[in-house]
């Protein structure tokens, strides 16, 4: 069995906006979600910028009995969820529960209460910390809330691959559905790991930005010849992801068809990025959507601003797209939204979806000095409209090593 998939729903919370719409807009515009952190641990950081969700409210959403036992990173997907079943108008009946499930990614799930709990552990001597520590900081905690809320008996999985997670969830919902295992998924991801732990490590591993001095939003530089490091962020986004016909049937908005997909393993290095690893992803992702190059008319790029990836990233594409890598719009939102990890793979697909909707690129930000060897068409500074696309490829490559690339496409009945 072989059927069609299509993207219904869209929601996010992010750093660049907590609607679609306004999130798009903010991108086209090229809006930094970077900014100074304002914490409590802010003086014990060396790097004190990050894209952070600054006006997500949990009051305005849950219950302080609610709050109690769900931790920043599923509320944030529960949120985006919500947006997005409510955009999708999805409304099931008792026999379709078993055939609608969950996909979401994250990195370190409930990183804020793992790390409460360590500090009262190690730091306070206390022994006596939050009695639902463990149900709260588990990677699977936003998946099985939405499963929870939405009643989905089906499959409930949380992927997590570092960088590529929210996109291989995303991937893997689609071929449940291609396949015939199910006829309705959320697909997304959801990362909070703006804690001093957390970035604290991410400091030891020298690999992010310095603040711009003259600008904090403008830290994040992909494919900039003085780029010097990505961003970190937190949010969430989530997709309703349906069987064609059922779609249809029901009279559906439409967002596009989900036409490609896959993911594969460098199996070289930890760290570093291999673009013969990349390559065969984007390939192998062009054939399940069976497209050729010159059919994708925008890329979201992976694009983290950091050294080696940027040009392997590039590397990549003139090895899948060769000449057509040079006429293809290239953009990293990441100059924008930062590096959401667990769930940036289903923002950045968002974007690209977006991109699709509204025939328009966003750009990539900061990039006033373009790395000789990152030669492509990256979109700088400005978004551009009246762009025609028909297909939409989205690269997310995580440490580890695990690749993915998801292909989306305007749908035609």
């Amino acid at each position: 069995m072989s059927r069609r998939v299509v993207i219904t729903g869209l929601g996010i919370v992010s750093p660049a906006g907590s609607s679609p719409e306004e999130f798009f807009n903010n991108l086209m515009a090229g809006r930094s979600g970077i900014k100074p952190l304002t914490c409590s641990f802010v003086d014990q950081l060396s790097i004190k910028i990050a894209a952070s969700v600054d006006d997500f409210n949990p009051a305005a959403h849950f219950s302080k009995i609610q709050l109690t036992g769900i931790e920043r990173f599923s509320q944030m997907a529960l949120v985006a969820a919500e947006q997005a079943v409510q955009d999708a108008q999805l409304v099931l009946d008792e026999t379709e529960y078993s055939r609608a499930g969950v996909y979401m990614g994250s990195c370190l799930g409930g990183a804020g209460t793992l790390e409460d709990g360590y500090v009262e552990v190690f730091k306070r001597n206390n022994p006596r910390i939050k009695p639902l520590s463990v149900l709260l900081s588990m990677n699977n905690a936003a998946a099985s809330h939405l499963s929870i809320k939405y009643h989905l008996q089906g499959p409930n999985i949380t992927y997590s691959t570092a960088c590529s997670s929210s996109a291989i969830a995303v991937g893997e919902a689609y071929r449940q559905i291609k396949h015939g295992y199910a006829d309705v998924m959320l697909a997304g991801g959801a990362e909070a790991m703006l804690t001093l732990g957390a970035m604290k490590a991410w400091e030891a591993l020298r690999t992010l930005a310095h603040e711009d001095p003259e600008d904090p939003g403008a830290s994040c530089k992909p494919f900039s010849k003085n780029r010097n490091g990505l961003v970190l962020g937190e949010g969430a986004a989530v997709l309703v992801l349906e069987d064609a016909e059922r779609a249809i049937q029901r009279g559906a908005k439409i967002y596009g068809e989900l036409a490609g997909y896959d993911c594969s393993s460098d199996s070289s290095h930890i760290t570093k990025p291999d673009s013969a690893g990349q390559t065969r992803t984007i390939l192998s992702a062009l054939r399940d959507a069976k497209l050729q190059p010159s059919d994708i008319g925008y890329i979201n790029a992976h694009g983290t601003a950091t050294l080696a990836g940027d040009i392997e990233e590039t590397k990549a594409l003139k090895l899948a797209f060769g000449a057509e890598a040079y006429k293809i719009p290239v953009s990293s939102t990441k100059s924008m939204h930062g590096h959401l990890m667990g769930a940036t793979g289903a923002v950045e697909f968002m974007a690209a979806v977006l991109a699709l909707q509204h025939q328009a690129v966003p750009p990539t930000i900061n990039l006033q000095q373009p790395d000789p060897e990152c030669d492509l068409d990256y979109v700088a500074n400005q978004g551009r409209t009246n762009v025609p696309l028909n297909a939409v490829m989205s690269n997310s490559f995580a440490f580890g090593g695990t690749n993915a690339v998801l292909i989306a496409q305007r749908f035609v009945a």
